[in-house]
């Protein structure tokens, strides 16, 4: 195929009242950009050699977009390894398109797959992944790039829609409109406004959830106390910028790792509700018999919970079925690649694993008596809550605990010996792709959505051996679990404590929210996605844009499906763990954007067939 025509980037009016049938992605990062691969890949079935406008609406780069742009500093990194991230489908995709197979970052960029690449290598490998889709579109196809931001989306549903663009005076008109806007920025809750009207009274530096390559850091004065609230990947970007990213740097590798200051550094004092960082990225690989999964959390079970009438509980209906799903992923891999740390014929635990109840007295029992080892076996809340009821005797020995329980976990989490936590990530996975199917009916909460990311999207473990440095360095200080911040009006300061050091306060004229902002429709930074909701399109308890699990379209508030209007992404109630995946695990957001595609592929068919002139005022 020859490349098709691309427009200038400017949201010229003229082209707006073009007759020819044309789709609005407004979106173009990782997500949009799958979509467009996807468009690509099933239209010479369900569409053929029609004329086709494609806009694409994005202020950023189309592939990187915001959050992968080329710009950014070289010394952020992703999460993933290289060999690990891929932009295209394969056969272990539920696809009803072509499969159509291509290189992994690694392979792309020539690198060690094992490597942990930087963000602007991640953003140069999406460039060229939305390059090769818009190069294999038809002659027939325009793609034309609006480097602006989407304002409001309107028009009835019978008829095309108005995509009013910022800066332009006359909207894009659209057969189909497709939001794949990705993470957002959000209008701040009633806690972030509170603490930003005392910072400001106080002039003390107050920084919300937000995207910290994006933040102004700035504003945090060398060697000044700075409290932060998160442990995730928002404070390792927040550790690497205001370390590194000011002139320091290391010394030495792995355990031995020493941290040499540059005096630009102010001291971060960390903490969060499990007072701990996420872990670490398993270093091995999982070899040998794999769990077969789903077991206790497949179709059967999502189909019967998507019967039942009435609400949906995610505590009461589903973690019990993601819990024993959890601990048959575990115990598989224990007894299949470990039988000497078992006591039981697997035979014999399978049985009674499977007529136990979920998360009860007896299944406990049963692990019990087959796991002689409690190392050996699972316990989610343990997981989610490391350090309840632990107690320091001083600021110090909970600094040397914190350091204890990093090297812990980086020890544990590069030993194949504790290869079931790997078959754990794989019931993670499997668990995502059931609950995608339940879909409109249930949103499962920021928890389930934290509690993942801490199990599963940890950081690289030489991050971790490097915040155990700057530890040792004195550039970060641990404050514990079960953080609390509060303010002093009198001596205009932000005070934050924890349950581990009862009592004791920590003082700062810095507040860092290490965080992401919650994809909510009530506070979201996006005037599409807020006038959208205003309009009618219905939204989760959490606030996340409702859609259609057969094929992402628009839920408004009376349930009926918008049919011009489709969403896919962290705003939505089809939120998958990313826009790219690793090879061959199945890859739910490339087959949601098949599914995608081919909706709205069949519908620009169908309406163009039976198309009749359209008054340029409908």
């Amino acid at each position: 195929m020859s490349p098709s025509p691309v427009s200038s980037t400017a949201p010229a009016a003229s082209r707006t009242r073009s007759p020819r049938p044309s789709i609005v992605i407004v979106g173009a990062g990782p997500r949009g950009t799958g979509l467009l691969e996807r468009l690509a890949a099933n239209l010479p079935e369900l569409y053929g050699e029609g004329p086709l406008d494609v806009h694409l609406v994005d202020p950023h780069p189309p592939g990187p977009g915001r959050i992968w742009r080329t710009g950014q500093s070289p010394l952020l990194w992703m999460n993933s390894r290289a060999e690990d991230v891929t932009m295209f489908t394969d056969e272990t995709v539920d696809l009803e398109g072509p499969v159509r197979p291509g290189p992994t970052l690694a392979a792309w960029a020539g690198i060690d797959g094992g490597t942990f690449p930087t963000r602007t290598q991640q953003g140069a490998y999406l460039r060229w992944v939305y390059e090769q889709a818009r190069a294999s579109l038809p002659a027939s196809v325009t793609v034309h790039e609006h480097r602006t931001t989407a304002l409001r989306v309107s028009g009835p549903r019978e008829g095309r829609q108005r995509v009013w663009l910022e800066g332009g005076t006359v909207p894009l008109l659209a057969d189909l409109v497709v939001l794949t806007v990705g993470h957002l920025d959000a209008e701040p809750d009633p806690e972030q406004r509170a603490l930003a009207g005392f910072a400001a009274r106080h002039r003390l530096v107050h920084l919300p959830p937000g995207f910290t390559a994006d933040t102004d850091l700035a504003v945090l004065p060398a060697r000044e106390p700075v409290l932060v609230r998160g442990l995730g990947l928002a404070f390792v970007d927040l550790m690497v910028l205001l370390t590194e990213g000011r002139g320091g740097r290391y010394e030495g590798e792995g355990d031995a790792l020493v941290y040499v200051p540059s005096g630009e550094e102010p001291v971060l004092h960390v903490g969060s509700r499990r007072g701990v960082p996420y872990h670490s990225k398993i270093g091995y690989r999982l070899d040998g018999e794999r769990p077969p999964l789903p077991r206790f959390f497949g179709t059967e079970q999502t189909d019967d919970l998507l019967k039942r009438t009435g609400p949906l509980d995610f505590r009461r209906d589903v973690w019990p079925l993601v819990d024993k799903e959890l601990g048959w992923a575990h115990y598989h891999r224990l007894f299949s690649a470990h039988p000497e740390r078992t006591s039981l014929a697997w035979s014999d635990f399978e049985r009674a694993y499977e007529e136990a109840l979920p998360r009860g007295a007896e299944l406990a029992a049963v692990v019990a008596a087959a796991v002689p080892d409690p190392a050996d076996r699972l316990d989610l809340d343990a997981l989610d809550h490391p350090l309840d009821g632990i107690r320091f005797a001083s600021a110090e020995a909970l600094q040397q605990g914190l350091r204890d329980h990093i090297t812990d976990d980086l020890t544990r989490r590069h030993d194949p010996a504790h290869s079931p936590d790997a078959a754990v990530f794989a019931g993670l996975l499997s668990v995502y792709g059931q609950l995608l199917r339940l879909g409109k009916r249930l949103d499962p909460g920021p928890w389930w959505h934290g509690f993942f990311s801490y199990l599963a999207s940890g950081p690289p473990g030489p991050r971790l051996h490097q915040l155990l440095a700057l530890s040792r360095a004195g550039v970060v200080r641990f404050l514990g679990p079960g953080l609390t911040v509060g303010t002093d009006e009198e001596h205009g300061l932000f005070r934050a404590a924890s349950a581990a050091l009862p009592g004791e306060w920590t003082e700062a004229r810095a507040l860092v929210e290490a965080r992401l902002p919650e994809p909510t429709l009530e506070r979201t930074g996006s005037p599409l996605l807020r006038a959208l909701y205003e309009d009618g399109a219905r939204a989760t308890a959490g606030g996340l844009l409702v859609v259609d699990p057969a094929d992402g379209r628009v839920l408004e508030r009376d349930g009926r499906p918008h049919p011009r209007r489709f969403a896919l992404g962290p705003h939505t109630t089809a939120r998958t763990g990313g826009a790219f995946t690793r090879p061959r695990t199945g890859g739910a957001a490339f087959g949601q954007n098949d599914v995608t595609a081919r909706a709205a592929l069949t519908f620009l068919r169908e309406d163009r067939e039976c198309r009749r002139p359209v008054p340029l005022s409908a």
